[in-house]
């Protein structure tokens, strides 16, 4: 994926609300089959990553995109932005 792709998903990702968060439990067995179910229907998810998470948003990020097979496109914040091509009928046309 190149930087004109990152941009334009991440554009993408300016208009959508978070659908996930990680608290205090952090990432396990069952956010990671949401996330992955949540980015074959959507490609695109928001996630927030919350104070009393014991992993901070970049080691979350990378562990969801490392488990999921996906990309992570920013950490901003306590924000996750990942983004994962549909396997069929992609509505995003990116190469990634």
């Amino acid at each position: 994926m190149n930087s004109k792709d990152r941009a334009y998903l991440r554009s993408l990702a300016n208009s959508i609300e978070p659908i996930f968060q990680v608290g205090k439990s952090g990432v396990n067995n069952n956010l990671i089959k949401q996330v992955d179910d949540a980015l074959e229907a959507r490609e695109l998810i928001k996630i927030t990553v919350l104070e009393t998470a014991p992993e901070n948003a970049t080691e979350v990020s990378k562990t969801l995109a490392n488990d999921t097979n996906s990309v992570v496109l920013q950490v901003l914040g306590r924000k996750i932005t990942l983004y994962r091509k549909r396997k069929k009928d992609s509505k995003i046309g990116i190469n990634a």
